[in-house]
């Protein structure tokens, strides 16, 4: 029985063109959450994050099977960015049908990365991530992109260029520009939050 988890993604393409299709099961399973994560941050919506993995991994299926994927060894990368351009094409027909989504669900934020010492403190590091998370969502939309890349996702400024197309001094400057608005924010509505 072949391990799935020790393969590389290019040993289960590989697999996958070959006939396997657990291979592909396994492939998914391992890029899932990276991948739906990035799109629920863009879109803020769980059902239509939902419709976009599914067409998402359809598109990414046909693909291998077709043969579209050369493998260059940043097939999340090559992932990712099908799925930024799926999203950019939801919010095009969602703006030529004048939809516009009000879900302001900011629970994908709420994980435990501070020290939880008190209810108190528990409660100030909640208030500060959600007013970030506010904050945020005002940028111009290349910085909001950078800003969820960077410091959500854990993309490097190289990947974040990749994925976004622009060059690396480019997604660096996004990123002072979005810290600069931020900061401003953050100035004209007297909140005291720490921005590095």
């Amino acid at each position: 029985m072949v391990n799935y988890n020790s393969l590389e993604d290019r040993a289960l393409i590989m697999n996958y063109i070959d006939g396997d299709t657990e291979a592909v099961n396994a492939l998914i399973e391992r890029h899932r959450q990276k991948v739906y994560n990035y799109i629920l941050m863009l879109v803020k919506d769980t059902d239509v994050a939902d419709d976009i993995f599914q067409e998402l991994f359809i598109k990414i299926i046909s693909s291998l099977r077709a043969g579209k994927y050369s493998d260059n060894g940043k097939f999340s990368s090559w992932v990712l960015r099908i799925a930024h351009n799926m999203v950019i094409d939801h919010f095009r027909v969602a703006k030529n049908k004048g939809f516009v989504s009000t879900d302001n669900d900011t629970s994908i934020l709420n994980n435990k990365e501070l020290v939880e010492h008190n209810i108190e403190e528990q409660i100030i590091s909640e208030q500060t991530r959600k007013d970030i998370r506010k904050i945020v969502d005002f940028l111009p939309s290349e910085q909001r992109e950078v800003v969820i890349l960077r410091h959500y996702m854990g993309m490097s400024f190289k990947e974040i260029a990749e994925q976004t197309g622009v060059s690396i001094n480019t997604a660096l400057g996004r990123m002072r520009y979005a810290l600069l608005n931020m900061r401003k924010m953050i100035a004209d509505n007297s909140m005291s939050l720490e921005l590095c």
